[in-house]
């Protein structure tokens, strides 16, 4: 019998082919800059400490608790701008510093951020 993978896997991290649909990443057709601001906007809202922001390199590094047992995990956003048609990628790694298993905590985490990009950058 095989564990759930919630129960054997601390991490999670967005993948083009990824299983899970919540961890494809998403592509934009906004500029860079933007992308930029609204993830930075959405660390802050959800009271996550940037420890690292390159917007040249297009990274956040930033730590994140959980909810109940206020453990730290790390979260690094990657913005990337496809040269040939000007849109721009974000994927994302979670993952938690201690354990073994995270009880699909890093994957919740990553797709709600993403939920939450989405509607920030939302065309009107």
């Amino acid at each position: 019998m095989r564990l759930p993978r919630a129960l054997r896997t601390n991490r999670a991290y967005t993948h083009p082919e990824s299983r899970d649909p919540r961890l494809r990443g998403r592509t934009y057709d906004v500029a860079f800059a933007r992308v930029w601001e609204a993830a930075l906007a959405e660390v802050e809202r959800r009271k996550w400490k940037v420890l690292e922001a390159k917007p040249v390199e297009g990274e956040i590094h930033a730590e994140a608790r959980t909810r109940v047992w206020k453990f730290t995990d790390d979260v690094w956003i990657r913005l990337s701008l496809d040269p040939g048609d000007g849109r721009t990628r974000v994927d994302m790694v979670s993952a938690s510093r201690v354990g073994t298993a995270d009880l699909g905590t890093n994957a919740r985490r990553i797709a709600r951020f993403l939920h939450a990009l989405d509607r920030r950058l939302r065309t009107k």
